[in-house]
């Protein structure tokens, strides 16, 4: 299917307008971040960590050391909610209230399962190196035996899935227009500046292409 089905839990309830349910949207959204934050409880204590991730299919992975707290509570079965947010530009209102952001952003609800297999762990940690950098994975040394004992990889379905979406400029009370107040968009974007090249190699191979014509 094309779409996520709206639940209980993911139906955009604010600004239902914003809501977007279609993969493509979601996709692009979680394709074009690198950092994800996963919120879950234990003991009562709710926690939010920031952490990497990738993406395959309908498929969410995490991944971190063994030892993580989180991975291991996660693993254990603990409902888990994951966020990824973009934020494209700062709308600028006449009146302070009105003042926003345009945004992109998913939440995904549900339950994380340890990847044992260790083809899928493999892959999974392909899945991470290529999400930060497409093309990184075949220049790289892969993960060694003692490498993917030391690292813990998680599964989430991408089951119960929304993104919500603003753009646009300001939205002003009808009399704040005659206000004499600059009002519009600031857009804001991540740009990729020039790779400084490890300090440690004295003589490094030339850049690769995937850095010359980096873009997200």
């Amino acid at each position: 299917m094309s779409q996520f089905q709206p639940t209980e839990r993911t139906q955009v309830k604010r600004l239902p307008k914003r809501g977007r349910y279609d993969r493509e949207t979601v996709f692009q959204i979680l394709d074009s971040a690198f950092v994800c934050h996963v919120g879950f409880n234990v003991d009562g204590q709710p926690y939010v960590i920031p952490t990497n991730y990738g993406r395959s299919g309908d498929t969410l992975y995490l991944h971190g050391s063994s030892a993580s707290r989180m991975l291991k509570t996660l693993g254990a079965g603990v409902p888990v909610c994951v966020t990824v947010t973009h934020i494209d530009g700062l709308v600028l209102a006449r009146s302070a209230f009105h003042h926003s952001v345009n945004y992109r952003s998913v939440v995904i609800l549900g339950t994380a399962r340890l990847v044992d297999d260790p083809a899928e762990k493999m892959e999974a940690l392909r899945v991470f190196t290529e999400h930060v950098l497409k093309g990184r994975w075949v220049d790289v040394r892969h993960p060694s035996e003692q490498e993917m004992k030391a690292t813990s990889v998680l599964a989430l379905p991408l089951e119960e899935v929304s993104a919500k979406v603003r753009t646009g400029g300001p939205v002003d009370d009808e009399a704040d227009y005659a206000l004499p107040v600059w009002a519009g968009v600031l857009p804001l974007e991540t740009v990729a500046k020039a790779p400084e090249p490890d300090a440690l190699r004295k003589s490094d191979l030339p850049l690769p292409a995937y850095l010359k014509n980096y873009s997200r």
